[in-house]
């Protein structure tokens, strides 16, 4: 990982990154989150079976910018229609969000809509963690919860990036923090989550994305 990322001139954020919600440094490039956990997983010794769901969420730095980016799938051939209806869900309330992220809109626009895609599926919303400004560092302001009121909020102008990221949990919003390494965020009752994640830039033309897979 390290020498894909310096072939490309890019450096992990990730790496010693300690911010308030974590326990340390972390010590990793990626985080890999595995069916309950649904944020900041950290990767250990786990053979990845069929079925498991999921999640990859990378932020490098190319010449002092950041991206930040997040997807979710299942493992291998026998998917449960249950976490494919999950990812997309995320998936669409990710596009729903950067649909409304327009030059004169307000914050809560893209909140709204990307909640109104997780309610429309019957989901819940935790509105601890959720997108943010990116920059010359990963997490910046303006926070983007992924519920809120339409209109309200902080005003968008072209110049803005911001990492837009939908996560939700199959049965619950609430989570907890794993204790055996201080970092990853898991389901309280075990359900599984997903997360899509992309870095947009506010341009007078509207959105741009900036991490196209």
């Amino acid at each position: 990982r390290q020498r894909i990322m310096s072939r490309k001139g890019a450096s992990s954020c990730y790496v010693d990154y300690a911010p308030d919600f974590g326990t340390g440094p972390f010590a990793h490039y990626i985080c890999t989150s595995v069916n309950d956990a649904v944020l900041h997983g950290v990767p250990y010794d786990y053979n990845l079976k069929d079925g498991d769901l999921l999640t990859l969420d990378l932020a490098i730095n190319v010449d002092g910018w950041v991206g930040d980016s997040a997807i979710s799938f299942v493992v291998g051939k026998h998917a449960d229609p249950e976490d494919l209806r999950l990812i997309k869900c995320t998936e669409e309330a990710l596009e729903a969000g950067i649909n409304m992220a327009q030059p004169g809109n307000r914050l809560g626009d893209i909140s709204a809509a990307v909640g109104c895609v997780a309610h429309e599926y019957g989901y819940s919303v935790n509105l601890e963690f959720g997108g943010h400004g990116v920059g010359h560092i990963m997490h910046g302001d303006p926070h983007v919860p992924n519920d809120g009121t339409a209109h309200h909020g902080y005003k968008l102008r072209p110049g803005l990036v911001i990492a837009i990221e939908p996560w939700f949990l199959k049965t619950t919003d609430e989570i907890y923090q794993d204790p055996k390494d201080g970092w990853t965020l898991r389901s309280a009752d075990g359900s599984r989550g997903a997360h899509s994640e992309h870095t947009i830039a506010i341009t007078e033309n509207g959105p741009e994305i900036l991490t196209v897979r």
